[in-house]
């Protein structure tokens, strides 16, 4: 469009820009998961980059002339092309590496719900990782043709950058609008009192302070509240809600799970929602009703999440178990 023959000044300004996109991603992704999240002096960190490229082309910023800036974006004069070069070549390590690492993080946050709560619906963030995958993939692409493009001077006849540039734009409303629609795990759904826990490995278990002889009597006080009281009729059960109706700490209602049932929360909850679901689908007066509201009974709350359930715990879908369970 020849926008920077218009405004020479203004050429170059936009260089570091993609430096930010990796950051902007993963603090996107980490303040998604927490509601409390506050930004610190840390957060900074991952800006430096872009911050240094900056500092790097004041020279050129103050003191070039228009004329010369002119040059040098038509390729005429060859400063600071090793810098570009460098430059472009740190855009897709920061762009991909970014992306792994939200996509380690999202991961986390899946072992962190899984840990915590007997649902999924409202906390998924599935949309987020999807997102991930096509910004991770924009840079793969970008990197396959502007670095021959530009370190090796191979001439592809056209130019990809709109492509791009739509892509990102069209992945940044679809962003906006799910992290609008995305409700925090750390929000209404979960009490003020409430203790989110980390999941552990064996050996961190080693030093909870849980004796084994009381994480036995717990276990057995769980097993008979499960059979009894049927806390997992509760649609949106957590971990820290049966803790306190156990009168036992969130870690250690974790730890007794995780060892002797050998199972994260979700795991655990929902197996004893498939069972109810199996005694209450086969009763008599339960024939009116279709599987998803005899599915609400057992306490799942959306279909989903039912079908996923049954069809990993048993091996087969909830319509398959019935036509099998009436021959």
């Amino acid at each position: 469009m020849g926008y920077w023959d218009r405004y020479p000044h203004l050429v170059g300004i936009h260089l570091p820009v993609p430096l930010l996109h990796g950051p902007m991603l993963y603090l996107y992704v980490l303040f998604s998961l927490r509601s409390d999240q506050r930004f610190t002096w840390e957060n900074f960190l991952h800006f430096l980059p872009a911050v240094g490229c900056y500092l790097y082309m004041m020279p050129y910023f103050f003191s070039y002339s228009a004329e010369r800036k002119a040059l040098l974006n038509a390729g005429l004069i060859d400063d600071y092309s090793t810098f570009i070069i460098v430059a472009l070549f740190s855009f897709f390590i920061s762009g991909i590496g970014y992306s792994v690492a939200s996509y380690r993080l999202l991961n986390r946050y899946r072992d962190l719900t899984d840990q915590n709560f007997a649902y999924r619906e409202s906390i998924d963030l599935n949309w987020l990782k999807f997102f991930i995958w096509g910004i991770g993939l924009i840079f793969v692409l970008a990197a396959i043709v502007s670095i021959p493009t530009e370190a090796m001077g191979i001439d592809f006849g056209f130019n990809a950058d709109p492509i791009f540039y739509s892509a990102i734009i069209l992945f940044i409303f679809f962003l906006g609008y799910s992290g609008i629609r995305h409700q925090s795990i750390f929000s209404a759904d979960v009490s003020e009192n409430s203790q989110i826990v980390e999941p552990k490995t064996t050996g961190e278990y080693k030093r909870s302070g849980l004796k084994e002889e009381d994480a036995l009597v717990y276990h057995q006080r769980l097993s008979k509240m499960m059979k009894t009281q049927k806390p997992y009729l509760e649609p949106k059960l957590t971990l820290g809600t049966l803790a306190e109706e156990l009168d036992i700490s969130a870690n250690h209602l974790s730890q007794i799970i995780n060892q002797y049932e050998e199972k994260n929360f979700y795991d655990y909850v929902n197996g004893y929602r498939v069972d109810e679901f199996k005694e209450r689908v086969l009763k008599p007066e339960n024939r009116n009703y279709n599987i998803l509201s005899v599915a609400y009974d057992s306490g799942f709350n959306s279909k989903s999440s039912f079908n996923q359930v049954f069809k990993k715990i048993t091996g087969q879908t909830p319509s398959q178990y019935l036509a099998k369970a009436k021959d």
